[in-house]
């Protein structure tokens, strides 16, 4: 009978299929290999299962013991399927930029989660790196695959991931994409397909920002790709190209693929895909790209596939006058976007303030382009002001220490009616083109745009 004996062995074997739809008209097919088949839906499973493998051959990791592992979800489900099955405890730190969906199904499998902020440096003893390692030493029995830095995690894909590639594609295949994240799955499907044919072309699909394609590590909102900080598990020494797509072309791409090849994939895969028919257009007829898809769209519902947040952070556009057209219709007049330091003192956001004619600034770490998740706070004429009176050596403080709440946000393609019901209740907005801060808009901008509007007609 061709029944497994547990879900484990369900693991790896996925199948190849060709993307005919977005990749019609380029010189060479190009095919990706479906890794959402796996049972815990990413391939992810394989190196979870390779790595508590290793750690109960070592010692590492006793009977009723607990896992713990920063993850962005898939790392998590692989592991917490092993758990299941071999009964141990999972602890699982993710950051804030996660879909909830990815949560909730880690805690489906009986797991506890732990959410920490994703704006703070990986040494920040808030980060989800720090958390995880602090409890890993509280926990009795805590043992800590470490994907980003395990020797197992690469050797996994090493072992299963490459000759597979490499069996199904009859040795034709010449260019690999794949994200990196722990850098895992790229450098050991590098390695082993570069031992095959050295000729053989190693792309990794890595998001503007991240530190592999150059960035500083900053934050972005594709998930399960890119870091801020090289892991040992990442080979650089395996991979020939580097190629930086931006969070909105990863989404918009992903919902193509999905709408046009049936294929429901999350952000990452978009990031992929991108990068895949980038490479592709510049082959020749005889070469097969591959791209690998790590996971399934299903954990990205509520972000990815969900108009709302898609328009919110500025990557759609809805019909008639936009939030952007308001921006735009004063080019000239105001500089995009003018915020202060969190450690600014609160005389120069006054001294900015009167320099631009504006009435309230956002208050943000980091140089443009900022993430969204770099913005802290926000400060207004009126807060400073009141907190001055009286005492004006209160301005030589930073920022930070009489900040107000974040100015609520709105998409840059969003309709200038929605910017219009905000700001009956609010005294500005920031505006978000493709997931970046851009603007700040207030009333007086709206209603200047809506004059010139009617003069023009």
């Amino acid at each position: 009978m061709q029944i497994a004996e547990s879900v484990l062995d369900l693991v790896g074997n996925t199948p190849m299929v060709k993307l005919c739809k977005v990749a019609e008209g380029l010189p060479c097919p190009v095919v990706a290999k479906v890794e959402m088949v796996n049972p815990g839906g990413s391939i992810k499973d394989r190196p979870a299962i390779a790595m508590i493998d290793v750690a109960e051959r070592d010692g590492l990791l006793e009977p009723g013991g607990t896992i713990v592992e920063p993850t962005s979800g898939n790392t998590g489900v692989g592991l917490a399927i092993v758990a299941a099955q071999r009964g141990y405890k999972c602890v699982f730190v993710m950051t804030d930029k996660v879909a909830p969906e990815k949560v909730d199904l880690l805690r489906a499998y009986g797991a506890e989660v732990i959410v920490c902020s994703v704006a703070v440096p990986p040494e920040d003893p808030d980060s989800y790196y720090s958390t995880a390692a602090r409890l890993v030493k509280e926990i009795p029995g805590a043992y800590q695959p470490s994907q980003y830095h395990n020797p197992v995690n690469p050797q996994s894909h090493y072992d299963t991931t490459g000759p597979e590639i490499w069996s199904q594609t009859d040795g034709r295949i010449t260019h690999f994409v794949a994200g990196a994240g722990t850098g895992g799955t790229i450098s050991g499907v590098g390695r082993y397909l570069k031992e095959q044919n050295p000729a053989v072309q190693i792309i990794a699909a890595d998001p503007e920002g991240s530190v592999f394609s150059g960035g500083s590590g900053r934050p972005y909102l594709v998930e399960g790709v890119g870091e801020d900080f090289f892991p040992s598990t990442y080979h650089r020494d395996v991979i020939d190209r580097t190629i930086a797509v931006s969070d909105r072309d990863s989404f918009l791409m992903a919902r193509r693929v999905s709408r046009e090849e049936g294929l429901l994939i999350g952000g990452s895969c978009g990031t992929a895909v991108q990068a895949a028919l980038e490479v592709a257009a510049a082959c020749r007829p005889d070469d097969l790209v591959v791209v690998l898809l790590p996971d399934s769209g299903r954990l990205y519902l509520s972000k990815v596939f969900n108009d709302d947040w898609m328009a919110g952070f500025g990557f759609l556009r809805s019909d008639g006058p936009v939030v952007a057209d308001v921006v735009g219709s004063r080019r000239g007049e105001v500089p995009d976007l003018i915020y202060v330091q969190p450690e600014d003192p609160a005389r120069e956001a006054v001294a900015l303030m009167h320099r631009h004619g504006v009435s309230q600034l956002p208050v943000a770490k980091g140089e443009m382009p900022l993430a969204a998740a770099e913005v802290m706070g926000s400060v207004s004429e009126l807060r400073l002001m009141d907190v001055a009176f009286g005492d004006e050596s209160v301005l030589d403080t930073p920022v930070v220490k009489i900040m107000s709440p974040p100015l609520p946000t709105i998409g840059a393609g969003q309709p200038v009616a929605m910017a219009v019901e905000l700001l009956d209740s609010n005294s500005a907005l920031l505006v978000l083109d493709g997931g970046r801060p851009r603007s700040v808009i207030s009333s007086s901008d709206v209603l200047s745009f809506l004059s010139k509007g009617t003069d023009n007609g």
